[in-house]
């Protein structure tokens, strides 16, 4: 990648155009992608943009075909990334669980809007968390964040790939429309403050080279195609020579792994953001745009005498069930306040991890709108009564 890559200094931005710039940053050099509200203006920056650094552009015939053609370059060594919004997420599913299997570190940017089906698509929802975290099936884990800002937009999409390529996993920014949309300063910093995840040592070449072979924290090292490892890829559950093994001791040994190696490192990868926790009765838990309208309604609820505090998930998955279940258990805190733009699909997260030891409101809205400060409020006042 050429210099360019990184466009350092000040600038005013979008977040769809945050993420593309992160994603440059980060080293991306192939982006393969398909048209969609709210999602396009990240494909539309990286055709500008990946040219003039000697990246590669494509824009596929859909989101199937976008998914596979960045599981395709991941595979050969590319850092690869693609965007899409709820309708094309679900049409990536399928191989985003081959990705999962393949071991394949690929970063999804989903920009989302309110669905079910076509839905809303110039509105602003959250509506995929759990999608993003099962829609594929299979049992396998994910890494996803929420960016509140075109800011962290930048800086998410940065450690997206640094995330992807450390644990070899598929990496999803959860974005919306409202974040998405939003223009906003954007600073990026010189390349060399940027930190990347350099390649790994890479195994000696033998005729008994096993590249799915467990390494630190259950993560096989990373090869490509092209370099003279001997390697099959296959979405069949497979042995650590990545050939077909079709037993239960095969399938437990492999998907166990998988599992293990993001459950185990979840302390290492959760990241959250908190204000006024260590006396909070109320504890505001919230992400991406909804988070944005909790800090105000959380300031102004201290400001009138209540003890309410903010937990704002920045890491989705995994999830923060260590932090909810410290903060359950503490003797202050009587119930979460979940504020998200859906039927209630973290609230059950946090209601699953408080254990009955703390009550959990949801203040859920379908989506084309963001709920008010006011609404907010009242949730939240009627909560710490």
């Amino acid at each position: 990648m050429k210099s360019n890559a990184v466009l350092t200094g000040t600038h005013f931005m979008n977040g769809d155009e945050a993420c593309a710039e992160g994603g440059m940053a980060a080293g991306c050099s192939f982006f393969a992608g398909y048209p969609i509200t709210p999602a396009t203006e990240v494909a539309e920056r990286m055709a500008f943009r990946l040219p003039q650094s000697g990246g590669v552009y494509i824009q596929m015939e859909d989101e199937l075909a976008s998914m596979a053609a960045i599981v395709g370059a991941a595979s050969a060594g590319a850092r690869a990334m693609t965007s899409t919004s709820g309708p094309g997420f679900s049409l990536m599913m399928e191989n985003i669980g081959l990705a999962a299997m393949l071991e394949v570190p690929v970063v999804v940017v989903n920009i989302m809007r309110g669905g079910p089906s076509t839905g809303l698509p110039t509105l602003v929802g959250q509506q995929d968390v759990m999608q993003a975290r099962w829609g594929s099936h299979g049992d396998y884990e994910i890494i996803a964040l929420s960016p509140k800002s075109p800011q962290e937009c930048f800086e998410l999409t940065v450690d997206a790939f640094n995330l992807a390529d450390t644990y070899r996993v598929p990496v999803i920014i959860l974005g919306d429309e409202m974040v998405g949309h939003m223009m906003e300063k954007v600073i990026i910093p010189d390349k060399k403050d940027i930190e990347i995840v350099p390649r790994g040592k890479l195994p000696k070449q033998s005729k008994d080279f096993m590249p799915y072979y467990p390494g630190e924290n259950d993560v096989p090292p990373m090869v490509y195609a092209g370099e003279g490892y001997n390697i099959h890829a296959t979405g069949l559950t497979h042995d650590e020579y990545g050939y077909p093994l079709i037993n239960a001791e095969t399938q437990e040994r492999l998907v166990q792994r998988l599992v293990r190696k993001i459950r185990d490192n979840a302390d290492r990868i959760v990241r959250t953001e908190e204000l006024y926790l260590d006396d909070a009765e109320v504890v505001v838990v919230s992400y991406g745009c909804s988070a944005r309208t909790s800090l105000e309604v959380v300031e102004a609820a201290r400001e009138n005498g209540l003890k309410v505090g903010l937990l704002r998930l920045i890491t989705i998955w995994p999830f923060a069930e260590t932090r909810i279940r410290q903060l359950a258990k503490m003797k202050t805190v009587k119930s979460f306040v979940v504020a998200e733009i859906n039927c209630g699909q973290i609230a059950y997260e946090v209601e699953r991890c408080a254990g009955g030891q703390a009550e959990t409101v949801l203040a859920g809205f379908m989506g084309g709108r963001i709920f008010t400060p006011d609404e907010l409020y009242k949730i939240v006042e009627e909560a710490a009564r």
